[in-house]
């Protein structure tokens, strides 16, 4: 496997993940200001990383099998964690992330991930590829986390998780029916 530059951007996304968490749980644990300053600008790093990793990879064709399988992982576990511990109630440090967009997020996931099993497993390599949806889906939700971390006025959290869970479930059905399509051209 090539260790391209891409591939490094992405890897140390992924090493940002728990520097985030652990800021983020010190910052609702004690309230100490200096704790969200660092979540927040990690948060940011990972995603500003996430736009440049793959414009490395597209400008320079770096795209890599291992780039494939990593980036969407850097994105679930920056995006996952940061939604799952922001809609706990953290006051009144923090507000909180709607109960409902962090669980459209898991079940599609999780969706996902068992359509791939059993397309993989019915079909053999499916490709699955990226919708503008889920591109939007994943800026809406990095949107509401910065919102919340950035301690921006509440009374946009709603409509920003409301435009998120939107476009996650619009991305998730595309999803699904691009296996649909996979496993019927299988039967076909």
């Amino acid at each position: 496997m090539r260790m391209t530059t891409a591939n490094k951007v992405t890897i140390a996304r992924i090493l940002l993940v728990p520097v985030f968490v652990i800021e983020l749980m010190n910052f609702t644990g004690n309230g100490r200001e200096i704790h969200r300053l660092v979540a927040l600008t990690v948060f940011l790093l990972a995603a500003i990383g996430d736009g440049i990793d793959g414009f490395i990879a597209r400008r320079y064709h770096q795209r890599t099998e291992l780039g494939a399988l990593l980036d969407p992982l850097a994105d679930k576990l920056l995006l996952v964690l940061g939604l799952v511990i922001l809609s706990l109630d953290n006051r009144p440090w923090l507000d909180r992330v709607p109960l409902w967009l962090t669980a459209t997020v898991l079940a599609r996931d999780v969706l996902l991930l068992l359509l791939l099993v059993l397309v993989n497993y019915l079909v053999g390599r499916g490709r699955v590829r990226p919708r503008w949806t889920g591109k939007v889906a994943t800026v809406l939700q990095m949107t509401t986390v910065v919102w919340v971390l950035a301690s921006f006025p509440s009374d946009w959290i709603v409509p920003l998780a409301a435009a998120a869970t939107g476009f996650t479930a619009l991305s998730g059905a595309y999803y699904l029916w691009d296996g649909w399509q996979m496993l019927r051209q299988r039967r076909a």
